[in-house]
């Protein structure tokens, strides 16, 4: 095909990237800690690491998990903790012995916890204790579970005095750690003082090999965990990095990372950075201004990602007029639609115009960006990154002619191999020829920018993360007050959308702060429907028996009901 979005590329972004330049990332991670020994790699609440030690304790981290458990190569390694030193460390030692990486949510419910790890097969999980709890509730619930458990602690990776202090702090003080049990857990630092002692077996891994799997929903509502291999990895970092090049200098960069590793474009971004050698500074609750201000105030940094709602929060902060930006190079938003208002503010307050971009769990994630040298924000996601293929497909998946409204699809090195265990949801998110199928309908115009304009699948985005109406409907339909819902999303100015659902009652004295109730049981809390409207009438439907939620959507709209407020 034609890629005529490669007239609109900045001077000295290639078309292509060499793909065979790394054969894994644990070669990058080596490459990175030959060349940028001394430097600090990341920092986190105070504390900082070197790439030296980093490739010091990761590999200890790694020689553990061989030596002492067991593991081999394939294996499934569980994380699920916040943005701590501990994660690269131990997300990096998986890897370097062979091992996929399974990214949890420390937020989630003892339900969803325990489907990814089952779905996924994890043999085992590092848990920051603050979360311990609900897994030791998953593993009460399964008793025939292998599961090995390593907790750590938030200060568990500070100098001595700091981890004390910061420990019994977060214990003690803030009552952050319910109360758990788990026989048999073994603590991080306990597991890296072993490892160091151990040696490390090298695995050989290559571009075919499962990296991670990372979990994201679908049309179910089921979250499926997509298989990101190391040759996607790389060839995104790969695609990443020609993208940022001319902008950013390797060794000399500031990198704020506030979303969660957990997060697949947090993720993929803290890569990025890490293979130019960049200092990234690990947000661990950005929802704390007055910290996460703090830690702006003391780093000269110069490259920022977030959503539009954290980039909307940090504009309305008490403290951000006092933060200085003058260094600041790159200030990138994914995630969610970028709002004209937040851009403009932005750009006024820092000088940097909000680059927006946009890809998917399934590309690793980044496809579609727009250039780091735009002067303001451009309402559009941007141009396909190199060696990356963008379309947009009519519903026979014909391609469409150009500014025609169609389904964006893409094809690249970076999109997935499969879903893992799912060949028939695999089979429908590629076309015959190979597209990936992103469920959002937009077009491209003659120039090859390509334009969002609505979602073809129901997904409800809040704040950046996606939500599945299914799931929502699910739990709310266990309720035995219940008879039929629908979770639509509802427009929010701080968060995008938030969950609201519509729902017949079979019960006349069902409240929403009952179904409320019920909901928290089972759903994280960016999960959690924020309306509630009741229906007298029963919720249209196909001739198949399917609730038809868009126009349950136009319903709610018309009638300009945003039902009970329940959070």
């Amino acid at each position: 095909m034609e890629r005529v979005w490669l007239k609109e590329y900045p001077a000295g972004i290639p078309p292509e990237v060499d793909l065979d330049e790394f054969a894994s990332l644990v070669d990058v991670l080596q490459t990175s800690c030959r060349r940028f020994a001394a430097l600090p790699a990341f920092s986190s609440m105070g504390a900082q690491i070197t790439y030296a030690g980093f490739d010091r304790e990761s590999r200890a981290f790694a020689a553990w998990l061989q030596q002492s458990l067991g593991l081999r190569k394939g294996d499934r390694v569980a994380i699920m903790m916040p943005n701590l030193l501990q994660y690269p460390v131990a997300m990096f030692g998986a890897l370097r012995a062979g091992l996929v990486v399974v990214n949890v949510n420390p937020q989630y419910t003892v339900t969803e916890l325990e489907h990814q790890l089952l779905d996924s097969g994890a043999v085992a999980i590092v848990v920051l204790e603050n979360f311990a709890r609900t897994l030791q509730q998953v593993l009460q619930r399964n008793p025939k579970m292998q599961l090995a458990v390593v907790t750590t602690e938030v200060g568990d990776m500070f100098p001595v005095l700091k981890e004390v202090l910061t420990n019994a702090v977060v214990k003690y003080v803030k009552k952050m750690v319910p109360s758990w049990t788990i026989p048999g857990a073994v603590e991080f630092n306990a597991a890296l003082r072993a490892g160091h002692t151990l040696g490390l077996e090298d695995v050989p891994l290559g571009h075919a090999d499962t990296a991670f799997l990372q979990y994201t929903g679908g049309t179910t509502g089921v979250a499926k965990g997509a298989m990101l291999t190391h040759g996607n990895m790389v060839a995104n970092l790969q695609q990443l990095s020609a993208w940022i090049a001319p902008n950013l200098l390797d060794g000399k960069e500031i990198f704020v990372c506030p979303l969660p590793l957990y997060h697949v474009y947090a993720l993929s971004s803290s890569l990025v950075f890490m293979k130019i050698g960049a200092l990234t500074l690990l947000v661990a609750n950005p929802r704390d201004m007055h910290a996460f201000i703090h830690d702006l105030k003391r780093h000269p940094f110069t490259a920022i990602i977030g959503v539009n709602t954290l980039y909307r929060a940090l504009l309305a902060a008490p403290g951000f007029a006092e933060v200085d930006t003058r260094s600041l190079k790159m200030a990138n938003a994914g995630g969610m639609a970028v709002q004209r208002v937040v851009a403009e503010r932005w750009k006024k307050a820092t000088g940097v115009p909000l680059v927006e971009a946009y890809g998917l769990t399934e590309t690793s994630p980044g496809a579609i960006a727009n250039p780091l040298n735009i002067e303001d924000w451009t309402g559009m996601i941007g141009l396909p990154i190199p060696s990356t293929e963008a379309t947009v497909l009519d519903d026979a998946d014909r391609v469409l002619a150009p500014n025609a409204v169609g389904e964006i699809c893409l094809r690249g090195p970076q999109v997935m191999a499969c879903y893992w265990n799912l060949p028939a949801e695999t089979a429908l998110a590629f076309t015959p020829d190979g597209w990936l199928r992103t469920g959002d309908m937009g077009f491209m115009d003659e120039r090859g920018w390509f334009k969002i304009t609505d979602r073809k699948k129901d997904m409800i985005i809040v704040s950046g993360f996606k939500v599945f109406p299914n799931q929502i409907e699910d739990v709310v339909a266990m309720h035995p007050g219940v008879a039929e819902v629908a979770a639509i999303g509802w427009a929010d100015e701080h968060s995008g959308e938030v969950v609201k659902i519509v729902v017949v009652r079979s019960d006349a004295a069902l409240t929403a702060q009952a179904l409320l109730d019920h909901c928290r049981q089972h759903l994280t809390g960016y999960k959690m429907p924020r309306f509630v409207e009741f229906s007298a009438d029963p919720l249209p439907k196909s001739s198949l028996g399917k609730v038809l939620r868009r126009q349950v959507r136009e319903a709610s709209g018309s009638a300009a009901k945003a039902g009970e407020p329940v959070a």
